[in-house]
C-alpha cells in the first residue's frame, strides 16, 4: 500500500524575501550612516569627472588661444580662460585626474607599507626599538616639509610628488598599526593560537592583519585627503606637478597674481579641491561610526 505524498504547508508560502530585506538594508544604511552616502556619492562624481574628463564638454587643456585670454565665464568657456587663452573648465576637469591619483596612490601605499612595517615592530621587540626611534623622527617634521625637501632633490613629476608624500605619511600609519598589535599580541586568543604552536605567520594573517583592516581603511581616506591638499600645496609653491600638467594647485598657482582681475582661475579649482575633501572626509568620519562596534551599538 503506498502512501501519498503530502504537500507541506510551507511551499504556497513566497520565496523570494531578499528584495524587502535589501531595501530596508539600504534604507537603514542610509539612515544611520548618512556621511557615507554623501560623501561616498560625492567622490564617485568626482572619480566620474576624471575618467570620463574628454566626454565632458572639454578641449584641451594645453590649448593656447592668446587672442582669448582673461575672458570671463560664458556659454563659449565655461569657467572663463587664463592668462594664455587656456580654457579653465578643461584644465578643471583633467585636474581632478591628477589630484585624485595622488590621494589613491598616496592612501595605498602608505597603508601598504605603514601596514607591514607596523606588524613586524610589533612583534619583535629589537627591530621596534631601531624603527619607531626613526619613524619618531620623521613624524617630528611636518609632512610638508619632508615632502619639500624630497621634491628638492629630484626632479618635478607626478610619481616624485607621490613618492615625497607617501614618505611623509608612513610614520602615521606605522604608529596606528603597532599600537592595534601591541594591544591585540596581549589578547586571550592569540595567547592561545601560541600556545598550540601556531606559527607566526599563521597568527599575523589569521588573527593580527585582518583586526587591523577596518581602522586602517579609516585612517586611508583621511591621508588621501591630505595628500591631495599636499599635492596641492606643492604645486602652488612651485615643488609639486610640472607646470605643464593641469592640477589643480598648478592652476591656482597660476591664477594668483591675477587674482584681483580673474579671480574665477584660482576660485574654481579651489572649489572643486575643496569638494573632494569634504568628500573623501565624509566617507571616513563615515567609515569609522560603521565599523566602531562601540558607536554602531549606541546608534
Amino acid at each position: 500500500m503506498s502512501i501519498a505524498p503530502t504537500k507541506s504547508p510551507l511551499a504556497d508560502l513566497p520565496v523570494s524575501g531578499a528584495a524587502p530585506v535589501r531595501q530596508r538594508s539600504l534604507r537603514q544604511t542610509v539612515r544611520r550612516h548618512p556621511t557615507i552616502v554623501v560623501g561616498g556619492g560625492l567622490l564617485v562624481l568626482m572619480l566620474a569627472m576624471a575618467v570620463f574628463a574628454p566626454y565632458l564638454g572639454t578641449v584641451d587643456p594645453q590649448a593656447l588661444h592668446p587672442l582669448k585670454r582673461l575672458e570671463w565665464p560664458s556659454a563659449e568657456h565655461w569657467f572663463g580662460t587664463d592668462m594664455l587663452g587656456r580654457d579653465v573648465y578643461s584644465r578643471t576637469v583633467y585636474g581632478a585626474r591628477v589630484s585624485l591619483t595622488v590621494g589613491i596612490s598616496v592612501a595605498v601605499l602608505s597603508t601598504g607599507i605603514g601596514l607591514v612595517i607596523g606588524v613586524v615592530t610589533g612583534f619583535s621587540r629589537w627591530v621596534d626599538t631601531i624603527v619607531m626611534r626613526v619613524m619618531d623622527g620623521l613624524m617630528s617634521i611636518p609632512a610638508i616639509l619632508i615632502a619639500i625637501a624630497l621634491m628638492a632633490l629630484n626632479r618635478a613629476s607626478l610619481g616624485n610628488v607621490v613618492f615625497a608624500i607617501t614618505v611623509a605619511e608612513v610614520p602615521r600609519v606605522t604608529r596606528l598599526v603597532r599600537g592595534i598589535v601591541l594591544a591585540l599580541r596581549e589578547q586571550p586568543f592569540v595567547e592561545a593560537a601560541l600556545a598550540s604552536g601556531t606559527r607566526l605567520v599563521g597568527i599575523l594573517s589569521r588573527h593580527i592583519v585582518p583586526n587591523t583592516l577596518s581602522p586602517l581603511l579609516v585612517q586611508g581616506t583621511f591621508i588621501a585627503a591630505s595628500a591631495m591638499i599636499t599635492e596641492a600645496i606643492l604645486s602652488f609653491i612651485g615643488a609639486g606637478t610640472p607646470p605643464n600638467i593641469p592640477s589643480w594647485g598648478n592652476i591656482m598657482a597660476e591664477g594668483r597674481v591675477l587674482f584681483q582681475v580673474a579671480y574665477y582661475i584660482v576660485m574654481f579649482p579651489g572649489v572643486f579641491l575643496s569638494v573632494t575633501v569634504l568628500a573623501i572626509n565624509l566617507l571616513g568620519d563615515g567609515l569609522r561610526d560603521a565599523l566602531d562596534p562601540r558607536l554602531s551599538r549606541l546608534m
